[in-house]
């Protein structure tokens, strides 16, 4: 029997608090968070609402966004707890009937990021999420570190070479703006 594990929310820079209006607390349970655009025309969002459409995981505990997330370990009191505070979520904010239809709604998100985690543990998972036909439809991809010895040179954003090939340019930079050439 394998161990249970359950995707987390993983933010590796600040761009999530940029991109989303509320980002999710870093290691929070996660779930794909479809269910929040189910009333929403996904043509007709813009901003923070597209981005979170197109590409956020949603933190259990504070409905707020992430890009990423990565697949870890859960014991069963982790587990309950996540379908526990999602519970209280569709109750409380998404108008379930009563506890036993929201716990329900919350089994079934928590079932399917699970679904997500047949990874390796630490795997980090990506999201693009799409509507299509009057259906939302979500596409997950996985993300590799590169392997050691990869060309080094594709994990730069720049990479700066060394070339003898002629004289050196000066640019003069005061006289391009219109002050003293030659300074």
């Amino acid at each position: 029997m394998s161990a249970l594990r359950l995707p987390r929310t993983l933010r590796l820079d600040p761009s999530d608090t940029f991109v989303f209006a509320q980002a999710a607390e870093p290691g929070e349970w996660a779930v794909t968070g479809a269910f929040l655009f189910f009333d929403a025309d996904p043509a007709g969002l813009s901003g923070k609402e597209r981005a979170a459409f197109r590409s956020g995981f949603v933190g259990v505990t504070s409905l707020g966004f992430s890009t990423l997330v990565v697949v870890s370990e859960a014991s069963e009191a982790e587990r309950e707890a996540a379908v526990a505070a999602l519970s209280r979520h569709i109750l409380e904010r998404f108008g379930a009937p009563d506890l036993a239809a929201a716990r329900g709604a919350a089994e079934e998100e928590i079932a399917v990021a699970a679904s997500l985690c047949h990874l390796p543990v630490g795997s980090v998972v990506a999201m693009h999420r799409t509507a299509e036909g009057g259906e939302i439809r979500e596409s997950f991809r996985t993300l590799h570190p590169r392997a050691p010895g990869a060309d080094p040179l594709h994990a730069r954003a720049f990479h700066f070479v060394e070339t003898d090939d002629g004289p050196e340019e000066r640019a003069d930079l005061v006289g391009l703006v219109g002050g003293s050439p030659g300074q």
